[in-house]
This record gives C-alpha cells, sequence and structure tokens, in this order.
C-alpha cells in the first residue's frame, strides 16, 4: 500500500486532479494489481468509472515521465523513513 499512496501522492502532486480512483483487480489469474487513476472533471467518463460509457470527448493530458519518476522516488523516501 505504501506504493500505492506514494503513487497517488505524486500524481496528485503533478497533476493536480480533481480526484484519484484507486482499483485493485485480480479477477481471472491469482493476482493483485492496482490502477491509480487521476481523474479530471473534464475527463471522458467523469464522474462515473473510466470503465463506463463516455459521457464527452474528453481531453488528453500528458505527463513528464521524468518529473513523475523523480516525485514518485521522493515519496516512496518520505513513506519509508
Amino acid at each position: 500500500m505504501r506504493v500505492v499512496f506514494a503513487a497517488e501522492s505524486a500524481l496528485r502532486e503533478l497533476m493536480r486532479p480533481a480526484k484519484i480512483n484507486l482499483a485493485s483487480l485480480g479477477n481471472r489469474v491469482a493476482h493483485l494489481h492496482w490502477h491509480v487513476i487521476a481523474r479530471f472533471s473534464d475527463d471522458r467518463h467523469f464522474p462515473d468509472s473510466v470503465w463506463s460509457e463516455a459521457q464527452r470527448a474528453g481531453v488528453p493530458r500528458a505527463i513528464d515521465r521524468s518529473a513523475l519518476q523523480l516525485a514518485l522516488h521522493a515519496h516512496l523516501q518520505a513513506a519509508a523513513e
């Protein structure tokens, strides 16, 4: 959970989303993986789930991968202390 929360914090810091959706899945094969999804009021599905029917065209957003990597590292370090 430390990694999931660090990812959420890094996305909040860099993207300033309206909210974050956390989803844990592992339906068919015995495993667990997490989706940490930054949500915006103008995204295609907001306020419904990203797996629901689209309600509008939506606005694509880019993120600086290097900045995300640095932010994630910083949040993981802080969580370990």
